[in-house]
């Protein structure tokens, strides 16, 4: 007996209706490389500000979060590259919380046209809470069950 396993296509995954929170904008010309395409340290902030607008989205800013003296440092970031993105194409950014430990968070994201709704990208980061001192710490109780209600 043979057992195949086969994982969602990026397609699908992008199209997954899964997701807590999304960003659309348009590619910054700034964005692109001698290619013109996006050059792949332009996704990194996307990654973040669908994050931030995912506890934005649902009422916890992350800069409370920040203000109470904790911040969530990547430890790991992967990014699968499909299709590329170029300048002034229209892109949305989706994002999931995929899960929540003690002393960390870990994300999902989809990076697709906006228009067509193509995947260009798909991605993860790992994050570990620490405190103002740059030591890893527990994530406080309420904000652990925030992220908690916000997996899916």
């Amino acid at each position: 007996m043979t057992l195949v396993v086969t994982k969602p296509t990026e397609h699908a995954l992008a199209a997954d209706s899964g997701w807590a929170a999304e960003v659309t904008f348009h590619v910054r010309y700034a964005e692109t490389d001698q290619m013109g395409i996006v050059h792949h340290s332009a996704y990194v902030p996307w990654l973040e500000e669908a994050r931030s607008a995912l506890s934005r989205q649902y009422g916890r800013p992350y800069a409370d979060f920040e203000r109470a003296g904790y911040g969530l440092a990547v430890t790991e970031l992967h990014l699968r590259f499909i299709t590329p993105a170029r300048y002034d194409q229209a892109v949305t950014v989706r994002v999931r919380v995929s899960k929540v430990r003690s002393r960390g968070v870990d994300f999902e994201y989809a990076v697709v046209d906006a228009a067509t709704g193509e995947c260009l990208a798909t991605g993860c980061t790992v994050h570990v809470c620490i405190d103002q001192a740059g030591r890893p710490v527990r994530i406080p109780p309420d904000w652990q069950a925030f992220w908690a209600s916000l997996k899916r």
